[in-house]
């Protein structure tokens, strides 16, 4: 089951794993740059989750975790199919035919989905102090993109592409919450990837080509992305989704436009310009905002949890 009353004491953990999530989520952008000159992006999704996938196993087999509950396979096979597989193929697709900036200003629409999605079909709260700073960090996101759009450089394909990723992104979340309650954080990701990996099998001919044709570096690239920000970033993830709303992660991922941003300009020497610093400042700052609560409410005693809310959900 669950390990969430372990860290009822620790309310930093969730917080530390959603930075650890933020921070390897954002060095993708730079990696899938990379690997996308060498691979489809179907390959690169199979040859990603694959990586991911056994990285995860080899760390059930060391814990000993078995398989989830049934209670919590739907919501596995669902975020497995929309946000490990069919997200990466749309993602990896979409930014082949669109500037990095286009990417960028479609993609992130997933946060504000969340919101709506989790308030809707999962009960979220939406406080104004969330709601306000989703509001700035779009903003800041909207700046970003902008600052970086090439012109000209998009296609209708490749934006609606961005869209569906972005879809599937935030339908993918929502669906894992609710079995996060039933299966640990460690199971939810291992079982989603390897549902992922499994939508992508129709790939496994084109990767396994591409592959022998492939640089090393390339293919170095897209293990990183398997083992990194797949197999241990969406175990974070997972770890602070269960310990909050869907709404309140979701925000929290505007932070990587921002660290996106930093990444391209110490690893591939892409100075930003005034306009990206800003925009990037707005998106932290919309973040922080997020993430804060009115100090009313942390003063509400912690005795009397709302139905299906943990004490530890209260204090991440």
């Amino acid at each position: 089951m669950t390990d969430r009353s372990s860290s009822a004491g620790r309310p930093l953990l969730p917080a530390l794993a959603a930075t650890v999530t933020v921070v390897l989520w954002a060095s993708a952008f730079v990696a899938i740059r990379s690997a996308g000159d060498s691979y489809s992006p179907g390959a690169l999704a199979l040859g990603r989750l694959f990586s991911g996938s056994l990285a995860l196993v080899l760390l059930c087999l060391v814990r000993r975790e078995g398989l989830p509950p049934r209670s919590a396979w739907r919501g596995v096979a669902i975020s497995g199919v929309l946000w490990f597989g069919f997200y990466m193929v749309a993602l990896n697709w979409g930014e082949q035919r669109v500037d990095a900036g286009t990417a960028a200003l479609v993609v992130n629409i997933g946060p504000l989905l969340i919101a709506l999605l989790g308030t809707r079909l999962l009960g979220d709260p939406m406080p104004p102090r969330l709601l306000a700073g989703m509001a700035v960090s779009f903003a800041g996101a909207v700046t970003v993109g902008l600052s970086m759009a090439s012109g000209g450089g998009s296609s209708v394909l490749g934006v609606v592409l961005c869209l569906l990723a972005a879809v599937a992104y935030a339908a993918g979340v929502v669906a894992q919450k609710p079995a996060l309650a039933r299966a640990s954080a460690l199971q939810v990701t291992t079982y989603g990837c390897l549902v992922g990996t499994a939508a992508c099998l129709p790939f496994a001919g084109q990767l396994v080509h591409q592959v022998a044709g492939a640089p090393l570096s390339a293919t170095l690239d897209m293990v990183y992305l398997g083992v990194f920000p797949t197999a241990l970033a969406f175990t974070t993830w997972a770890y602070a989704l269960a310990r909050t709303t869907a709404s309140r992660m979701g925000a929290t991922t505007y932070a990587v436009p921002a660290l996106v941003v930093l990444m391209s300009w110490l690893a591939l020497g892409e100075v930003p310009g005034p306009l990206t610093l800003a925009g990037g400042a707005l998106c932290l700052a919309g973040v922080a905002v997020s993430r804060t609560r009115a100090r009313a409410r942390n003063a509400a005693p912690l005795a009397a949890p709302a139905a299906g809310e943990t004490r530890s959900e209260r204090v991440s």
